[in-house]
Parts: structure tokens; C-alpha cells; sequence
């Protein structure tokens, strides 16, 4: 990278740290590092939670899927407004009647302390597997812009994020995040305005080109189970919509830091629908930077070089003429995808304007991995410490356990990262993690919701047949002893979609039994 480049990340990722480490002074007792004292305007919060969606995952993963496919994980963004509707109609009024910070408190109410656990295992487990996909996906970039190790940006980047949220709590977090989804937004644009400029037959001919070789497409609307579809992807976004607004910590703590429940249930519409335009505008990046490629082949020569030479070096193969010839040609567009939008800032982007997009990168990451970090925190003080070793633990005691967790996950996200190295596509390895951790946690509340009958036997019977499922769903693919008939035909993105199912259907199924043989247990 150039000097003016590298001046420009350094001064941003500097501004940044030292910005939420002012709020120390203000994240002193359990209730300001948690939920900041429920005082933050709701547009701020709306920027938060837009900038806790939109993650590095985003910013480089869905130009990647894009270039090296089709807009078929648009998708995803367009459920959105089916789970908005939901969590401002009932998850947000609901948490907060409850005043419980933690998301899980009601369900050991519901179905006992087996329920709460349960749930916060899986989600502790889901924002493990995304905080290491994020801290991978800027590494990746990173790499690519400045030849830097991938280990060390990762070790380096998860101490800054850990630094500023443990010691500025979740306003730190709220309010970094507001500058950040400033800065990527601009980034993004900036990235697209010139992709459009520098076409040679003007702007217009990505579309001709996106449609002549159907980039655009939303995927098939067939019946299949065992493909990407389209209805495969919306059905997998509204349960993962759900799950974030109606499940997630991440959310429902926003919902207490905003100052009423009017101003909880604004911010989330704002923010979730910020998305989808956004989201639109990344899909559109990566189709531009397909087209821009095709007319620019000695820059997709280049990059073509580039992954071929890593490759030859992971698999410790010599790295030849012939070699990287031989292997740049047999590469796919889905092979490169996730390469192409840092080769482009490097040698497509004029000086400053490389750094400010890295700076942007850099933005997504942070705003969801210190989101992440906060809210895993909370759940170690409120359902883990406080639930089960120390109940009437002291103020003082809270906020070293608070401080503790948040150093102990950012040290275990950095590990998680470390070891994702080699993952051929981020947005992918993301989906498919959180998809099989996930799956699990909106079954217990729906079933909940659904049957006020439901006891804790009907939901016990459920987590362990929908748990069951999951696995199945999730290994026996990839399980070559099995007979081919036991494997798991349907797509990975449905891994959540019938452990949810299931939980609900078993929990329904075994209250109905119960009710019949005069045996239902109270819920």
C-alpha cells in the first residue's frame, strides 16, 4: 500500500480506539457498561444495530459471492421486513415489560434453568463462530492491500476491538459504531462510483453484461431442498431474522439501551431497513467489479496470478511459471471471489481513497465484533455468573467478571479466526456456522409463545429431538461411512430452519399426548 494509504488507516484505527476508550468514566457499574444507563437517542441505536448487520462479512463476502455467482443471497435481505414486523410487534414490547437485560432469563421462567443454559451455550457458540469469521474476513483484506501476515492482523486487530469495548462498555460500542456505519456506507459508494466510472462503454454496460450472463439472478424457484433456491434462502433468513431480533443478546440489550420502548421499536426498523439498500449496493459492487474485470483482463490476469500463488503455497507446492499458469487458469469465479474487491482497492483505487475503504472494511469488522464481545459479556455475568456461582454478587465483582469475560471471548475469537485460515469462501463458513448454533434457540421461545400449555417436558423433548436433527443435518453429509440413504440430502442453509421446526412441532406433538393421557404438566 502507499504511504497515504497506510497514514490514512492508522490515524482511522487510532480516532477509533481512543474514541471508545473516552467512555470509561461513563461504564462504571454493571447497568452503564451493559445497557448504558438506557439513555442513547434512538437513531444511534438504530445505527448500531444496522452496523452489528452489516459486518466485514458483508463488505467483502457479499461482493464475493456476487462476482463469483449471482445475486441469490440477496435473498436474505429481503426477509428482513418479515422479522422486523415481528420483533417491534412482540420481541421488543415483550423484553421490555420484562426489564431482564439478558434475553434468556424468561425461559428458565418458562421451561426451568435447563432452557436458559441451553440457549446461552448456543448463542455463546454462534457469536464465537461469527466473530472469528469476521476477524478472518479483514484479515483477509488486509493481507491482500499490504502483504501483512494473516495471523498477526488477526491477533493485532482482536486486541484493539477488546481494548476499547472493555474498557467503554456498550456506549463505547453504540457510538463507534455510529462513526463506522458513516464510514462504510461512504466506503462502499466511493467503491461503486468508480467501478461505474471506469467501465469503457460507460455504467451501463455492467448491466448488459450482469444480465447477459445472469449475475443478477435470484436463484431458482423451484421445489428442490437440496439447492440454494430462492425459497431455500428466504425461509433461512426469516428464521435467522427471527432469531436475531426475537433471541439474539446482541439485539434484545439494544432494545434496553434506548430510552423507551417507542424509541427501542424506531430504532430497529431504521436500522434493520437501512439494510437492505446497503445490502443491495454490496451485491451491486460485486456485479460491477465482475463486469469491470471482464473488460480489464490484464487486472483479472493479475489477480488470477496471485490466488494461484497462495494456493501453491498453502499446499507447499513449488511455485512455478507453469504451475501458476496451470492452476490460474482452472480457477472459477467463485475461486477468487473474495480476492477481487481487495485486489481492486489496491490497484483500481488513487491514493487516499484505498486507505479510507479499508478504513470502511475496518469499520464493518469492529462495529459487529465489539457488538459481540459486549453482549457475550453480559450473558457470562447475568446467565453463567450470576445465575449459578455467585447470585448476590456485589457491584465491584460484576465489573471484573464483566471486564474478565469480555478480555476472555476476545482472546477465544482470535483463536476462533486463527484456526477458520484456508476457508475458500467467508460468507459461506459464517452461514454455515451460525446456521448449526443457532438452530436451536428460537424453537424453545416460538414453542413458548406458541403453546402456553408447553411444560417443561413438551420443551425438553424438543431440544433434544431438534439438537438431534441438527447434527444430523449438520455431519451426516459429510460422514462417508454412512449409507447414502442416512446422509442429510437438504442444504446447509435449512439446518436451522428444521431444528427450529422440530423443536417446535416435537414440543407441540408431546404436550397433545400428554393432554390426552391426562398427564400435561403445568407450564
Amino acid at each position: 500500500m502507499r504511504s497515504l494509504d497506510l497514514a490514512v488507516l492508522f490515524v482511522y484505527v487510532a480516532g477509533v480506539v481512543i474514541f471508545g476508550c473516552r467512555y470509561v468514566r461513563r461504564s462504571r457499574t454493571t447497568r452503564e457498561f451493559t445497557v448504558a444507563g438506557g439513555r442513547i437517542p434512538a437513531w444511534a441505536v438504530a445505527l448500531s444495530i444496522f452496523g452489528t448487520y452489516l459486518s466485514s462479512n458483508t463488505f467483502l463476502g457479499v461482493p464475493g459471492k456476487a462476482y463469483g455467482s449471482d445475486w441469490n443471497s440477496f435473498v436474505f435481505s429481503l426477509s428482513l421486513p418479515l422479522a422486523v414486523i415481528l420483533a417491534v410487534r412482540v420481541f421488543v414490547p415483550f423484553y421490555r415489560r420484562s426489564g431482564e437485560v439478558s434475553a434468556y432469563h424468561h425461559l428458565e421462567v418458562r421451561f426451568g434453568a435447563w432452557a436458559r443454559t441451553y440457549a446461552v451455550v448456543c448463542y455463546l457458540l454462534t457469536q464465537l463462530s461469527r466473530m472469528g469469521a469476521i476477524l478472518f474476513g479483514v484479515a483477509l483484506a488486509l493481507k491482500a492491500l499490504t502483504g501483512w501476515p494473516m495471523a498477526a492482523i488477526i491477533v493485532v486487530g482482536g486486541i484493539l476491538i477488546t481494548l476499547y469495548t472493555l474498557l467503554g462498555g456498550i456506549e463505547a460500542v453504540i457510538w463507534t459504531d455510529v462513526v463506522q456505519s458513516l464510514v462504510l456506507i461512504v466506503g462502499a459508494l466511493v467503491v461503486a462510483g468508480v467501478l461505474a466510472s471506469g467501465m469503457p462503454e460507460g455504467p451501463g454496460q455492467i448491466l448488459r453484461l450482469a444480465r447477459a450472463e445472469g449475475k443478477m439472478s435470484l436463484g431458482q424457484f423451484g421445489p428442490g431442498l437440496s439447492q440454494s433456491t430462492f425459497w431455500v434462502v428466504l425461509v433461512y433468513g426469516v428464521v435467522m431474522n427471527l432469531n436475531n431480533f426475537g433471541i439474539d443478546q446482541s439485539y434484545v440489550q439494544r432494545y434496553h439501551v434506548a430510552r423507551s420502548a417507542r424509541e427501542a421499536a424506531r430504532s430497529v426498523w431504521f436500522g434493520a431497513l437501512l439494510y437492505i439498500p446497503v445490502s443491495f449496493l454490496f451485491f451491486w459492487i460485486g456485479t460491477s467489479l465482475y463486469a469491470y474485470y471482464q473488460t480489464h483482463p490484464e487486472m483479472l490476469a493479475e489477480v488470477r496470478t496471485e490466488v494461484a500463488e497462495t494456493w501453491l503455497r498453502e499446499q507447499g507446492l513449488p511455485i512455478t511459471g507453469d504451475a501458476l499458469a496451470e492452476k490460474a487458469s482452472a480457477l472459477t469465479p467463485a475461486d477468487i471471489g473474495d480476492r477481487v474487491l481487495p485486489h481492486f482497492i489496491v490497484r483500481g483505487l488513487p491514493p487516499g481513497l484505498a486507505g479510507l475503504l479499508l478504513a470502511a472494511i475496518l469499520a464493518a469488522a469492529m462495529s459487529s465484533i465489539d457488538t459481540s464481545l459486549n453482549s457475550s459479556a453480559t450473558v457470562t455475568l447475568e446467565d453463567l455468573y450470576r445465575r449459578y456461582l455467585r447470585p448476590g454478587a456485589g457491584e465491584a465483582d460484576c465489573m471484573r467478571v464483566l471486564h474478565l469475560a469480555t478480555l476472555a471471548w476476545g482472546v477465544l475469537a482470535v483463536a476462533v479466526s486463527l484456526a477458520m485460515l484456508g476457508v475458500r469462501s467467508v460468507l459461506d463458513a459464517w452461514w454455515a456456522l451460525s446456521g448449526t448454533f443457532a438452530g436451536g434457540m428460537l424453537g424453545l421461545f416460538l414453542l413458548g409463545v406458541v403453546s402456553r400449555r408447553a411444560s417443561r417436558r413438551e420443551a425438553l423433548a424438543g431440544a433434544c429431538t431438534g439438537v438431534a436433527a441438527i447434527l444430523w443435518l449438520t455431519f451426516s453429509p459429510k460422514a462417508s461411512w454412512l449409507p447414502v440413504l442416512l446422509r442429510s440430502p437438504f442444504h446447509p442453509f435449512l439446518v436451522s430452519v428444521f431444528g427450529t421446526a422440530v423443536i417446535v412441532c416435537v414440543g407441540l406433538a408431546v404436550g397433545a399426548v400428554s393432554a390426552r393421557s391426562g398427564g400435561g404438566e403445568a407450564g
